[in-house]
């Protein structure tokens, strides 16, 4: 594996998860609101 493709792949992985990461942790907290609003 040429090291300038992972050089160029690395950041954009990183960006992605962390996006990914992101996202399903808002995703969660909304679901867990609105679990708890049915409750109440």
């Amino acid at each position: 594996m040429d090291w300038r493709l992972i050089v160029v792949l690395a950041p954009i992985l990183l960006a992605g998860g962390w996006a990914v990461f992101n996202i399903g942790k808002a995703a969660l907290e909304q679901i867990n609101r609105a679990l708890k609003g049915d409750q109440a």
